[in-house]
């Protein structure tokens, strides 16, 4: 199934292949519109996948701060979500419409 991330109608990320983690999907950084990303200083710790980082996301009119996150060298237990990156803050990730 093909997953869109949305923010108020821009589709910032589509993919077929995202990886789901803790209810989130996590997209291949390819699949991923840069456009839309800007680096965030913001960093967290997971227990068990490590060091997160995280990029604001934004559309014009509009910035979410910290919307899109990934793990740069995530943990052995969470090697899948190696270069890949999950959102929230208002972005929606929902089934591409037909």
């Amino acid at each position: 199934m093909k997953m869109q991330a949305v923010l108020n109608g821009v589709v910032i990320a589509e993919s077929d292949r995202t990886v789901v983690v803790e209810g989130n999907h996590y997209f291949p950084a390819e699949d991923v519109n840069p456009d839309y990303l800007e680096p965030s200083a913001t960093h967290t710790t997971c227990p068990w996948k490590g060091i997160a980082s995280y990029y604001s996301v934004a559309i014009p009119g509009e910035t979410r701060a910290d919307a899109a996150w990934y793990y740069p060298a995530p943990s052995d237990a969470a090697q899948e979500i190696t270069g890949r990156l999950a959102f929230w803050k208002g972005v929606v990730v929902q089934p591409q419409e037909s």
